[in-house]
């Protein structure tokens, strides 16, 4: 395979692979009905997710290094395909479980491999764009499998079925592309692979909570969106249409991976704090949205905070590995992503509990609450932060 087309080819597997591990979101409903599922189990089912991504980035983070790109990307895909099979035998929440653990390893294994992966194979003439590419397979993956999904279950037979079938075909054709692609690395003789440490430098401790505070916010809102909105949208709105609860999830995405291309070019420090107001006017959105159990308003609250994750996300991840060398990078990023992982299934089991006590409206204003306040708070870290530095410049000029 030439060049340019394994780059297309590896892109293609990067959105597939990520893809696949959102499409069970608009089929939650379908289980809920189908066993009898109360909400605090659907939210466990997808914080199952988390518990695989979280496995696969620390036993497996660094492994590509030692064994190749393609060896782990052929991993990610094969526990994605079995993940599906499980899905489709599935008959029990044991299996469900399951199923979702063996899709966040696939993820876990693909997602920071493929990345790297595209920077390694990138054509010249795209390398300044290589990590919009990433960042739009990745993101734009998630958001696909939801909406894709929604289309399969609304409108063919056998919904609890064939959207796995159809994420094992798309899967194979991913498998071969990559077994056609090219290894990027020059596997040294008797490598072994190692766990990946996690780490947080004294130096960069600031940094670190900051992010990872606006960080958490946005990952949270992230999971109640995927977990939860498809069964808010049938119990409360009285929406059974299976697209249109897999459209507002794609939307958010969609508008996380949006940001995060268009305003790559912004200050850090700058983007952070907007980030911060964003997503407290995005979860007002949201509880809003609940009370007036209004469907646009629901929509608008995922496009504002879909642009208020993406940025907080990719401009806190930037401003902590800008400050460290190049062989720290791997353990720190991995310590990010941990808070954002947990960020992501957590609080989001909490409000599934919350659903059941209070109901999904109440649990939903609680929850949005609570994340207007931890946006609130990063914002404010941000701005003393940001005073620090201007008083630190002020009294070196004079």
């Amino acid at each position: 395979m030439s060049r340019p087309l394994a780059f297309v080819a590896i892109t293609y597997s990067f959105a597939v692979v990520m893809m696949g591990t959102t499409m069970p979101t608009p089929v939650y409903s379908l289980y809920q009905a189908e066993f009898g599922f109360s909400v605090l189990v659907v939210t466990v089912i997808y914080a199952a997710y988390a518990i695989g991504v979280l496995t696969a980035l620390l036993a497996f983070g660094r492994w590509s290094d030692s064994l190749g790109r393609r060896p782990m990307l052929l991993a990610g895909i094969a526990f994605g395909v079995v993940s599906a099979a499980v899905f489709i035998a599935a008959d029990s929440l044991t299996m469900l479980l399951i199923g979702r653990v063996l899709s966040g390893l696939s993820a876990g294994i693909f997602v920071g491999t493929a990345t790297v992966t595209l920077v390694e194979m990138v054509p010249d003439k795209w390398r300044s764009q290589a990590p919009a590419i990433a960042t739009a397979a990745n993101i734009g993956g998630l958001g696909l499998g939801p909406l894709v999904a929604g289309l399969l279950v609304q409108y063919l037979p056998q919904p609890l079925h064939l959207t796995f079938a159809v994420d094992i075909a798309l899967l194979v054709v991913a498998a071969v592309v990559v077994l056609l692609a090219p290894e990027t690395v020059a596997v040294a003789k008797g490598a072994r692979p190692h766990l990946q440490r996690l780490s947080l430098p004294a130096s960069i401790r600031g940094t670190f909570l900051r992010a990872a505070t606006g960080g958490f916010a946005g990952f949270a809102v992230l999971g109640l969106f995927t977990a939860v909105s498809p069964g808010f949208m049938s119990s409360v709105l009285g929406i059974d249409n299976h697209e249109v609860s897999g459209a507002v999830v794609f939307v958010m995405f969609a508008s996380s991976a949006a940001a995060q291309i268009a305003l790559r070019g912004l200050d850090a420090s700058f983007a952070m704090r907007a980030g911060c107001v964003v997503l407290v006017v995005g979860v007002a959105l949201l509880c809003t949205s609940l009370l007036a159990a209004s469907l646009p308003l629901l929509i608008a609250s995922a496009i504002v905070c879909g642009i208020g994750q993406g940025i907080t996300f990719s401009k806190g991840m930037a401003s902590v590995t800008a400050e460290l060398p190049a062989d720290r990078r791997a353990e720190v990023t991995s310590t990010f992503f941990v808070v954002l992982y947990v960020a992501i299934s957590v609080p989001v089991i909490g409000a599934g509990e919350a659903a059941n006590v209070w109901g999904l409206v109440t649990a939903g204003v609680v929850f949005s609450a609570a994340v207007a306040a931890l946006a609130v708070i990063a914002l404010v870290l941000l701005i003393v932060e940001s005073r620090g530095h201007q008083e630190v410049k002020e009294s070196e000029n004079i």
